[in-house]
């Protein structure tokens, strides 16, 4: 059984704006998707997260978004195939020169927010972000979505060689086809920490999941999202890390 890594979404505070807890979630993650400035971040900002990240052995990882301060990078934008490319390389760019400057470097990428949505759905915008991730080198995998099937996603990557690393989240609920159920629908959220420890144990073991029709669900993920933005997150990442730690000393 494969170590299942905890990634969480970091460095999305902006100038005098202050987002999530940073300094308190790191010590208990794996990968940080660090925000590179168009959804959220600043060069300080970026530059205390790798700081932060370094000093807990966390392995760095671009969280590129489309450009939407206001919107927080959750709203679609009609991007050309040129300019998704264009913006990822400059965000990962940006974060990888930061980086590099404190001996470290960008490990993987993950897009947010509506970027990652809009490539879950559409294989014309997840084949130019993969192309965007080959042609900046350095081998990073893409971090995405795993569903019920992810062969489609798997060949294309395969095709353009990038490596993909599936993830899954403890604390949604998930429709029969491995996609997250809309978190305008009732039970979208688990808020549960005792459900949420146990989703996470779940996908650990590589059992599968209750789909919200009552149906299996098999996700094969390698890396589970965990959030910490407020204190009950962080205890749940806390109990999860725990609850990982104990399955497999």
């Amino acid at each position: 059984m494969k170590p299942l890594l905890l990634n969480c979404d970091m460095g999305e505070s902006y100038g005098s704006w202050r987002m999530g807890l940073d300094a308190e979630v790191m010590p208990y993650i794996d990968c940080a998707n660090i925000a590179c400035g168009y959804h959220a971040g600043d060069p300080s900002i970026m530059r205390r997260t790798v700081a932060l990240a370094l000093e807990h052995g966390v392995t760095i990882g671009a969280h590129p978004a489309y450009p939407d301060l206001v919107g927080f990078g959750r709203r679609a934008m009609a991007c050309s195939a040129d300019e998704i490319r264009d913006l990822l390389h400059y965000q990962i760019g940006a974060l990888d020169g930061i980086s590099k400057v404190l001996g470290a470097q960008v490990a993987y990428v993950k897009p947010h927010g509506a970027l990652y949505n809009d490539m879950m759905a559409d294989p014309l915008k997840l084949r130019t972000v993969l192309e965007a991730v080959a042609s900046y080198g350095n081998g990073l995998p893409l971090m995405l979505m795993a569903t019920a099937d992810d062969s489609a996603a798997q060949a294309l990557g395969d095709e353009i060689g990038v490596p993909l690393w599936f993830e899954a989240f403890a604390d949604r609920a998930y429709t029969a086809s491995g996609h997250l159920l809309s978190r305008r629908l009732p039970g979208a959220v688990h808020h549960d920490s005792a459900l949420v420890v146990a989703q996470a144990l779940c996908l650990a073991r590589g059992e599968a999941l209750v789909a919200v029709d009552g149906s299996a669900l098999n996700l094969s993920a390698s890396t589970l999202c965990v959030h910490g933005d407020n204190d009950s997150s962080v205890a749940a990442v806390r109990q999860i890390r725990q609850a990982l730690d104990a399955l497999e000393s």
